[in-house]
């Protein structure tokens, strides 16, 4: 089997798992899911709930922020020297005119490492509902079109590697900021 006919199989499975055209429930849940991994909105979230939290949910929550950023200039990087386009269609307009590409998938990668890192430092029972979104995110991309199926599985496993790189390092370079700036996020 070659790179085209690899190719063609994933445009024609992603294309059957596509409801972006489709009205109905399942529509509106892969819209929910699809949203629930942008970065603005973790970042967002991340920000404010440090902001009310305790040392432990701090904890957690710088390293998921300085993850998802550290994660967001892989992916770029990788989007740009592939250059692969995304799906046609006309759902999520923002993506395809901020991101023309699709490999990998940023929501995906994020979406993984958000999971990968609760399972590390949140409570079990956050860690749980994580691993539960994280496919569904992932799976919701390619529902509503503005991405192929490898495109997914590209970015969950690039989101994993990351993560797990990033948490055997995270200490020294949590210790080497606050050295450098004087601050501690928790």
């Amino acid at each position: 089997m070659n790179l085209r006919s690899i190719l063609e199989l994933d445009a024609r499975l992603s294309s059957q798992m596509r409801v972006a055209e489709k009205p109905g429930f399942l529509r509106s849940l892969a819209i929910f899911f699809a949203h629930s991994g942008d970065s603005w909105f973790w970042i967002a979230a991340l920000i404010l709930a440090w902001f009310f939290s305790n040392s432990e949910w701090r904890h957690w929550e710088t390293v998921e922020f300085f993850g998802i950023g550290g994660l967001a200039a892989v992916v770029l990087v990788v989007k740009f020297l592939v250059g692969r386009k995304r799906p046609e269609g006309e759902w999520g307009g923002i993506y395809r005119n901020t991101d023309p590409n699709s490999f990998p998938s940023g929501h995906a990668a994020r979406a993984f490492l958000i999971a990968v890192v609760g399972t590390a430092l949140a409570p079990t029972w956050l860690a749980l509902a994580l691993w539960v979104w994280a496919p569904l995110v992932a799976l919701s991309r390619v529902a509503m079109g503005v991405h192929y199926l490898s495109d997914v599985l590209a970015g969950a496993v690039l989101g994993i590697v990351v993560a797990l790189l990033g948490l055997q390092f995270y200490p020294s370079l949590v210790d080497w900021f606050a050295s450098l700036t004087g601050f501690l996020f928790w």
